[in-house]
C-alpha cells in the first residue's frame, strides 16, 4: 500500500530544513504531512514534590511553553506555503511520555521521517525512535545528513535476517521495493536451517518478493571479523543503493544500550536512509 501520510516531528531548537525534506517526500509520493511541534517538559528538580516549592522550576516550564508557542507559529507559517495537504498539532509531555505521546500521533501516519536535524537532538531523538518503532506500529525512515533521500528509489538494499521485525519492514516497504529497479537482499553469517534462514538462505525471502513483482538479488555476505552493521553499510556503497529497509530492535532495547547491537549502530551512523521497522 502506498503511504498517504508522512509525519515528523519538530522541537524547539530545529530548524525548519526536516520539515523542508518531508514536504519534498510528499510532494514526491503525493502524500499529506502531519506535524508534530514537542517540548519535553523540564522535570522538578529537588525531589517529587519540588513543583510545590520551586520558583526557579515553573520559571522554566513558563519558558517552554513559550518557547512550544514560538515554534508553532513559526511552522503554522511555513505550513501556510506548502505545496501539499497539511496538519500541525503540539504537546508539552513529560519526559517519561513524550515516546508514547510520538507513538499514539504516529498511528495515524503511514511512516515518521527522522530527518538530520532531529538526528542531532539527542533527546528528542530518541524519543521518537522509540515511539514511532514501539508505540505506533508504524515504520520510521531515518535520514542523515549528506545523501539524497527519495521514496522512488532504484536501488534498494534489504538487510535480512529472517527476523519477525526483518519481515514487517519488508511488508511495511512492499510498495517501494516493487518499483526499485534492483532490490539486493543481504544477509551476513545465513544460518543454514529450519529455525533461520532455511536449507537455501535468501531462496524463500526472494521468492516471497518476486511473487510482488519485486526485482531480486540474493547476496550471502562474510562478516570476516567485521561488524553486521559495518558489512551492511559497506555492501550499499558497494552497490550504490539509495534506501535500506531493516528490522529494528530484534534484541531488547537494553541489551542493545549495553552490549551494542545493529540496530543501535545504524541510528548512530546509518550512513544512507534507512526504513525502521518492528
Amino acid at each position: 500500500m502506498p503511504s498517504k501520510t508522512l509525519l515528523t516531528v519538530t522541537g524547539p531548537d530545529q530548524g525548519d530544513d526536516d520539515l523542508k525534506l518531508a514536504t519534498g517526500l510528499c510532494e514526491e509520493i503525493n502524500a499529506h504531512l502531519s506535524v508534530l511541534v514537542l517540548v519535553i517538559a523540564a522535570p522538578p528538580s529537588g525531589g517529587a514534590y519540588a513543583e510545590v516549592v520551586s520558583p526557579a522550576w515553573l520559571a522554566e516550564r513558563q519558558a517552554e511553553m513559550e518557547m512550544l508557542q514560538k515554534r508553532i507559529s513559526a511552522v503554522s507559517k511555513m505550513l501556510s506555503a506548502s505545496p501539499v495537504s497539511t496538519d500541525l498539532s503540539d504537546d508539552y509531555p513529560d519526559h517519561a511520555w513524550a515516546d508514547e505521546v510520538i507513538g499514539r500521533r504516529a498511528r495515524y501516519a503511514d511512516l515518521t521521517v527522522l530527518g538530520p536535524d532531529l538526528l542531532t537532538s539527542q533527546t528528542l531523538k530518541e524519543k521518537v525512535i522509540e515511539g514511532a518503532l514501539f508505540s505506533s506500529g508504524r515504520p520510521l525512515l531515518l535520514v542523515p545528513k549528506g545523501p539524497t533521500v527519495t521514496l522512488k528509489p532504484k536501488r534498494v538494499l534489504v538487510a535480512w535476517d529472517a527476523s519477525l521485525e526483518a519481515s514487517r519492514a519488508l511488508r511495511e516497504s512492499l510498495n517501494i521495493l516493487s518499483g526499485a529497479d534492483e532490490v539486493r537482499v543481504a544477509m551476513v553469517n545465513p544460518i543454514e536451517d529450519e529455525r533461520h534462514h532455511g536449507a537455501e538462505p535468501g531462496a524463500d525471502v526472494a521468492s516471497y518478493l518476486s511473487r510482488h513483482g519485486v526485482k531480486v538479488a540474493v547476496d550471502r555476505l562474510p562478516s570476516s571479523n567485521h561488524s553486521i552493521a559495518d558489512v551492511l553499510r559497506r555492501h550499499a556503497v558497494d552497490t550504490g543503493a539509495e534506501l535500506m529497509v531493516m528490522g529494528a530492535y530484534g534484541h531488547s532495547r537494553l541489551r542493545e544500550r549495553i552490549f551494542g547491537g545493529v540496530t543501535r549502530s545504524m541510528i548512530e551512523d546509518p550512513g544512507l536512509p534507512i526504513i525502521m521497522a518492528r
